[in-house]
């Protein structure tokens, strides 16, 4: 019979949810945010997209098919989004202590174990996303039966980006063409794309001068937090905009090609992160369902002249990609790489690809 340890979540309002304590015994802060998909828990923990946050998860069965084992082959992840994980802490209502999967190799316990990563669960997780959408995403702390934290740092202060992005340069595949691909925390399936492609991948840190590389297009990745803490990479973006190579962003990547247009970005009141978020094509009846994960939004009303939307959300409206008006520079705010998710846009990228 488990074991039972009891365990705390703390909101900054004062709201306080009792539980158990699983995964790693230590108390941890960050932003507390939820995610409505009801699949892919591993891939969701690897993605640098959530570094500094706590992860609420509102699908109420979490854990029955384990986590896979993960080897690192042509220097990216098997089953995973990263080396590691990056939540700080998970929240969920009934966690399954026994699992079953063809691939399973560990517990999720197990797992956090080993990253280092506090969960609870027996969390009422409706009431606590019914708070976060009326009050927005807010800060808090997992606090286990015995251990203490009394400050809450505002991760969204510091530059998550420059936490997440690689320290040096890294190339991925072959080919006649050369991507340079601008890691502000890049999920390993955007890199499997591009490589399934036929193209080089030069993955370069966040605030790498790009430019004095010899590349045929360039993309800038997802990535976690402010965009306005990330001007060397806006800086080095607008430089390359002065061309006319091609440019394709995602998630972050929208968020910095924009503000090198000359856009502003706003917070999000509690983001999208899901698998089902509907967006369509501006200008078109065309309609996608996306998987996305981000905070911040681009406001399309700073957008300059030269510059259009390339997509909008249906939910609330919101800017979900953008495109020039005359040179071949595009964006997406959603993941059309999806792991986990739908697959509906991938073919963005072949539209990069064709560019080149």
């Amino acid at each position: 019979m488990q074991k039972k340890k009891f365990s705390s979540l703390y909101l900054e309002n004062g709201v306080e949810f009792k539980g158990f304590a699983f995964g790693y015994d230590q108390a941890i802060d960050g932003e507390v945010v939820f995610n409505t998909a009801m699949v892919g828990y591993p891939e969701s923990l690897t993605d640098p997209s959530y570094s500094g946050q706590i992860l609420c998860i509102t699908f109420p069965l979490v854990g029955n098919y384990g986590v896979p084992d993960d080897n690192i082959v042509d220097g990216l992840s098997t089953f995973y989004e990263s080396e590691k994980i990056h939540v700080r802490g998970l929240i969920i209502s009934d966690y399954s202590f026994n699992y079953s999967h063809w691939n399973a190799r560990k517990s999720l316990d197990e797992w956090l174990k080993e990253h280092k990563i506090p969960g609870i669960y027996g969390v009422d997780t409706r009431e606590l996303t019914k708070i976060l959408r009326e009050k927005g995403s807010m800060l808090g702390k997992i606090v286990p039966e015995g251990k203490s934290l009394e400050n809450i740092e505002d991760p969204n202060l510091v530059n998550q980006v420059d936490i997440v992005s690689c320290k040096e340069v890294i190339r991925y595949g072959s080919g006649e063409k050369r991507v340079v691909l601008v890691d502000c925390g890049v999920k390993h399936n955007i890199i499997r794309c591009l490589v399934k492609r036929g193209v080089e991948v030069i993955r370069v840190p966040w605030n790498y001068n790009f430019n004095q590389i010899e590349y045929d297009g360039l993309f800038i990745s997802n990535g976690p937090g402010d965009p306005d803490l990330c001007q060397v990479a806006v800086d080095n973006i607008k430089e390359a905009m002065m061309g006319i190579k091609p440019i394709f962003g995602i998630c972050m990547g929208n968020q910095l090609l924009s503000k090198a247009g000359g856009a502003s970005i706003f917070k999000l009141k509690y983001g999208h992160r899901s698998h089902n978020q509907p967006v369509r094509m501006a200008g078109t009846d065309r309609c996608f369902i996306t998987s996305q994960n981000h905070g911040y939004a681009v406001d399309n009303t700073t957008l300059g002249n030269d510059w259009e939307p390339l997509f909008i959300n249906m939910n609330d409206g919101t800017n979900e990609g953008v495109r020039h008006k005359t040179k071949p520079f595009f964006s997406a705010q959603f993941h059309p790489e999806a792991s986990s998710g739908p697959t509906d846009t991938e073919f963005l990228f072949d539209d990069f690809i064709k560019l080149l």
